[in-house]
Order: C-alpha cells, then structure tokens, then sequence
C-alpha cells in the first residue's frame, strides 16, 4: 500500500478497541480477524480462521480498498491519557535496547528496531542477519521478551512487525524445503 493510513503506530485486539477507527471496524467485520496492526502504509492483520490467506486476503483487501475508497479518516488517534503512558514506557524500552539488547544481537549481525509502543505493547522489527534467521522466534521469545518482562513489568506484550520472508542476510540460514 502505498497510502499512509497514519504517523506512528495502531494495534487493536478486539472489534471494541477498534470502535471510532473505520479501517479496523471494516477489518473486524470479516470473520476470523483477532488482531489488527497499522503503521505507516503497512496493515497487518491476525487471524484463527481455516479458511486459507488466499481467501482471507481477498476479504481484508475489499475492506482496505472500500474503507479508503469512502473518503473518512481510516485510523483514529490513540486516546491522549493513554498515549502519554506508551510514550514514557517507550523510552525505557529504547533504552534497553540500546543499552543491552542491540549489542548482544549485534555479535550475530541483527539488530532490532524499537518502532512503538501500544497499549504497554512493544512493537519491533528485527533486521540484519536477524530478519529471515531460523532462530528469530527463539531471539524474540527467550531473549528480548525475557529482557522485557524482567527489566521492564509493565510491557503487556510484544509484537514482531518484521517480514522475516524477505530477509536476505540471515546468520543462520532456514532450511531449504
């Protein structure tokens, strides 16, 4: 997408937090979303649904393309109280990372981005030899989750916004199929 929907960053986990946001509104509608994320010009979109991302995606890009088709804004702002939280708290989060967690993931060649804070979420993206790496999912979960939740409570949660099927320089390399 080429559009940008907003400056910064959106995550709704339910039709009710996405209530005053037509883009999330239209995407909770389809049966099966559990989550949506907007940044920038990118949606990303959660599902528990069998039918297959083929048949789902049709679905997500009707709603995508009817809600920006309508004119409105497709993405509310965060509330005010709860912004000033997040951005006190993704501060202590760049910190870490600069800190502790980029140099640890650095003497594999990765990095990670800190790109928001939601809700007390943490939404990264990881790059470098991380982007595409077999072991990113054990980096996150074991490494920069745990470092979190021990140094930094009250994050609710983390995110991983990264397209690791792009990556093109991982360390350790997927297996071939």
């Amino acid at each position: 997408m080429s559009e940008t929907l907003l400056d910064g960053l959106r995550r709704f986990a339910s039709r009710e937090e996405a209530e005053g946001s037509p883009l999330a509104v239209a995407l909770f509608a389809i049966p099966g979303v559990t989550e949506v994320v907007l940044t920038g010009g990118t949606v990303t979109v959660t599902k528990d649904h069998p039918d297959p991302w083929q048949v789902m995606g049709k679905r997500v890009g009707v709603a995508i393309r009817g809600t920006l088709a309508s004119g409105v804004a497709p993405v509310a702002p965060a509330p005010p109280a709860l912004a000033a939280e997040d951005e006190a708290l993704y501060g202590r989060v760049a910190d870490l990372f600069e800190a502790e967690i980029n140099p640890a993931i650095a003497r594999h060649g990765g990095y990670v981005e800190l790109i928001d804070v939601q809700d007390r979420v943490v939404m990264l993206r990881m790059g470098g030899g991380c982007q595409g790496c077999g072991m990113a999912d054990v980096t996150l979960r074991q490494g920069i989750e745990a470092s979190l939740r021990e140094r930094i409570p009250e994050v609710a949660g983390i995110v991983d916004v990264t397209d690791h099927a792009a990556g093109t320089n991982p360390y350790v390399s997927a297996s071939k199929k």
